[in-house]
């Protein structure tokens, strides 16, 4: 049990709770954090899983692509997230070629991350992932897996665009039951219809989170930086709560003004 903001007691959530909030009903809250304090306000909130993700190479890095993220990365962000001691479930992406080369790779590297604070992983790839998270589960190693658009493959895939409409959709499936019997404890599809992923959310018995699948997977997930409108044109599937970008830029520039106008700092901001 935590404590919360609001001095309420709080079950530290975990992979069982997870799972029996899918056969509830009940919907999962997942939200991307790349540091301590998006994760202590996460958190606070009582978002159910936070996932440090290696989107962070885009919206906090800035590059173009996750390609680029590395292992390094990956456990700096954990670390600082894990600092938070969060209620919610934290789960960490395994960056590109962490987890691809080797399977004997990806468990030294999983570790890493659990030994960085994650309480899980999130690897992309369908069925020719299936044997790599079978290697990782038997190492202890909760696996949540991820199909649909995977932007580590975004190169194969042509580009960042919708998958599973007609004949794909049939594969789409085969690898959402391929990774449930393999071990995976939750499965993300992104980017796909959202007949397809109500299909794939009856039929495996682990929880699905969707981003861009529309409403009936068990819970959704959206990028920090996008849900809070720091990132301009956001891709269709997102949802701005709010105006973060207006408020920060709008403070900055009163800042500046009233450093060149000499108006700050005044007398209630200097020690006597």
């Amino acid at each position: 049990m935590v404590k919360s903001e609001g001095n309420s007691l709080q079950e530290k959530m975990n992979i069982p709770r997870l799972q029996e909030m899918k056969r509830r009903g009940e919907k999962i809250a997942m939200v991307t954090v790349y540091d301590y304090p998006s994760a202590l306000l996460a958190d606070s909130a009582e978002i159910d899983v936070l996932l440090v993700g290696d989107s962070l190479g885009m919206v906090v890095l800035g590059h173009s692509n996750t390609l680029r993220v590395t292992m390094e990365d990956m456990i700096r962000h954990t670390r600082a997230v894990a600092r938070a001691h969060p209620r919610a479930l934290l789960v960490a992406d395994m960056p590109f070629l962490s987890y691809q080369a080797s399977r004997r790779e990806a468990i030294r590297n999983a570790g890493s991350l659990l030994r960085a604070g994650a309480e899980g992983v999130k690897l992309e790839g369908g069925k020719p992932m299936a044997r790599t998270v079978q290697s990782l589960v038997r190492a202890g190693i909760p696996v949540m897996g991820h199909i649909g658009l995977t932007p580590q493959f975004y190169l194969q895939l042509g580009g960042y665009k919708v998958q599973g409409r007609g004949r794909e959709g049939e594969k789409i499936r085969a690898d959402a039951l391929a990774l449930a019997e393999a071990g995976v404890f939750a499965l993300v599809l992104e980017c796909i219809p959202p007949e397809l992923a109500a299909g794939i959310t009856e039929e495996v018995p682990v929880p699905t989170i969707g981003i861009g699948a529309g409403s009936f997977c068990d819970g959704q997930v959206l990028v920090w930086h996008d849900l809070l409108g720091w990132r301009d044109s956001p891709p269709r599937f997102v949802k701005t709560y709010a105006d973060l970008k207006g408020i920060i830029l709008q403070a900055l520039s009163r800042y500046r003004k009233e450093v060149k106008e000499g108006k700050f700092p005044g007398p209630e901001h200097v020690y006597r």
